[in-house]
């Protein structure tokens, strides 16, 4: 076995190529421990995936692919995948949610410029994990996380989730879970069948209900994460 611990979840998974490899290593864990989820997939699998995707390679195919197997499974542990960028700050995670190409890391970046490196951590630049457990709701780190390989394996109690937008001027504001619910169910992975649709609104709800989620409308000014910090963290 190839053990992991990855949200909390024991996973036994292989890979044989670099990206992946290098991503996994700081979730590998030794010991017998029995695997929540194994996560094995084929070279025929790959090869498939990489002629439906021949933009892809195999090594891409192989990160994204694992990828969806865990994100999918991760609903029968209480959690699922928010597209986001995350820090760590304080002992508490900060997600900022948004359509690709809307400013989400560069957002994250300016919490480490004004706060420093060593205190705001991005926890995940892309998939971060969103795990709900009795001692409460945590954003996970994983290794899977998008173009930056940006990703650290720790978990921490989510202070809030932002969904931002462009904007010349700074503002932010916290809205009720009714009010976000659809900006989260775009952001996150919608799988098909009723089941585990039902497991997902379960989970959706439940965060919605208790973790703080505000909209915010920011530019690239240090101000735009200070305003962010001063709101979230209250």
């Amino acid at each position: 076995m190839n053990l992991h611990k990855i949200a909390g979840i024991t996973v036994d998974m292989g890979y044989k190529y670099e990206k992946l490899t290098k991503q996994a290593a700081a979730y590998r864990i030794e010991g017998e421990e029995s695997p929540d989820m194994t996560i094995y997939l084929s070279d025929g699998f790959l090869q498939k995936k990489q002629e439906e995707n021949p933009h892809l390679s195999l090594e891409d195919c192989e990160y994204i692919f694992t990828s969806s197997v865990f994100y999918s499974a991760l609903l029968n542990y209480g959690g699922f995948m928010l597209h986001s960028s995350s820090i760590v700050m304080d002992g508490r995670a900060y997600l900022f949610s948004a359509s690709s190409g809307t400013g989400k890391s560069t957002h994250t970046g300016l919490w480490q410029k004004v706060f420093g490196a060593e205190r705001a951590r991005i926890l995940n630049d892309d998939k971060p994990a969103i795990r709900i457990t009795r001692d409460g709701i945590f954003a996970c780190g994983t290794p899977w996380s998008g173009k930056t390989d940006l990703n650290i394996n720790v978990q921490a109690p989510i202070a809030g989730i932002c969904f931002l937008e462009r904007s010349e001027q700074n503002w932010i504001k916290r809205v009720d879970g009714g009010t976000a619910v659809m900006k989260l169910l775009n952001q996150t992975i919608r799988p098909p069948q009723e089941k585990e649709m039902s497991l997902l609104l379960s989970h959706v709800d439940k965060v919605l209900t208790e973790v703080p989620i505000f909209f915010m409308g920011c530019n690239i000014s240090d101000e735009a994460a200070i305003m962010a910090h001063r709101e979230m963290s209250k």
